[in-house]
């Protein structure tokens, strides 16, 4: 496995990585993989959907002198000047800050906007200016809107649904045009719904997997909205960090490049709802109740699979965690949450 060789070259030869959203759920996560490589790591995070706990659990799974080797700056990435001061001496930038969210931004277009857009491009003109030796970017699923095709591929996409879709998609059109006009090259990584541990089942825009989990051991109503057949392409964590690490390490052909970044599989929610009950009764908690079916959400794109052989072929990722490998492991992490605290909040 590709993946492997490079950790090892990681490891003989640290490098120095700015990971913005350093304290969400997917930064957090990156984070701590890099400082466990005895890579050096510089987190920035305003706070504003990340949570210090997070930052304290990975100080908890890494060792004092592995700790030693992270900076954390709390900051916005809406500040120019912010985005220019961390950028200094860094050698690959992994922009995971975002205002994520289509309900949340069709609720609030103009901040998702700030964030999104006015953030990305400062990120963009403060790592360029610095000289850093790669941009990687989270971008989203989102992008392809209404297209109909499935499986999703990178050069066919729709009309956006949502203004979270627009952002994310000016991003691609911002890093392209950087890569034509300055020569700069980033890599954007379209992830398909991302779960894992850490991810906040807490709040109105709480993503799926973790509002379903904290429901069923609460023992909480669930709720689905539409038919239950809407479909997603559900993508674990680890899978996620690797292709970050693979496309900052990328070569140059490889760059200037988006990639869809999941398992390239097909779950209803249906499906998922029963995935989630057996996977929590494995545990020996036991939900019993049927989900409550309600109107569909505006914005909400009704099936999204990827086709993942553009970033098998060119970034060499390969998915090491299918849906239920990654609900096992994602649900041991929530039930042992509620037994130390009792809540699912993280």
């Amino acid at each position: 496995m590709i993946f492997d060789t490079l950790i090892q070259h990681l490891r003989a030869k640290p490098n120095t990585w700015l990971v913005t959203g350093a304290a969400g759920f997917i930064g957090s996560n990156i984070v701590e993989t890099l400082l466990k490589l005895d890579q050096t790591v510089v987190g920035l995070d305003n706070f504003a959907t990340g949570y210090k706990r997070n930052l304290d659990e990975v100080r908890s799974h890494v060792s004092p002198h592995q700790w030693q080797k992270f900076r954390f700056i709390e900051g916005d990435i809406r500040d120019f000047h912010t985005c220019v001061e961390i950028c200094r001496g860094i050698n690959h930038v992994l922009h995971q800050a975002a205002l994520g969210s289509v309900p949340r931004s069709i609720e609030e277009p103009r901040l998702t906007n700030a964030v999104n857009i006015d953030g990305f491009l400062n990120m963009l003109v403060a790592a360029r200016d610095a000289g850093v030796e790669s941009f990687t970017y989270a971008a989203s699923s989102s992008t392809y809107g209404d297209h109909p095709g499935l499986p999703k591929v990178e050069d066919q996409i729709g009309k956006p649904l949502s203004p979270y879709a627009v952002t994310k998609y000016v991003n691609e059109l911002y890093a392209n045009v950087f890569a034509i006009s300055y020569g700069f090259k980033s890599v954007g990584l379209r992830y398909f719904n991302v779960f894992g541990p850490r991810q906040d089942p807490a709040g109105a825009y709480a993503a799926v997997i973790p509002k379903w989990i904290a429901s069923m051991i609460r023992n909480d109503d669930i709720f689905i909205y539409g038919d239950g057949e809407t479909s997603r392409d559900f993508c674990f964590i680890d899978n996620v960090v690797q292709a970050n690490i693979l496309a900052a390490l990328s070569d140059d052909i490889c760059r200037n490049h988006v990639y869809n970044i999941a398992v390239g599989g097909r779950t209803t929610l249906n499906e998922l709802f029963a995935n989630l009950r057996d996977s929590l009764a494995a545990e020996g908690i036991y939900y019993n109740k049927s989900p409550i079916y309600k109107d569909y959400r505006p914005g909400d794109v009704r099936h999204s699979q990827a086709d993942i052989s553009k970033a098998q072929n060119l970034l060499h990722y390969e998915p090491t965690h299918d849906l239920t490998a990654g609900i096992k492991v994602s649900m041991r992490w929530y039930i042992n949450q509620y037994k130390q605290f009792g809540t699912t909040s993280t």
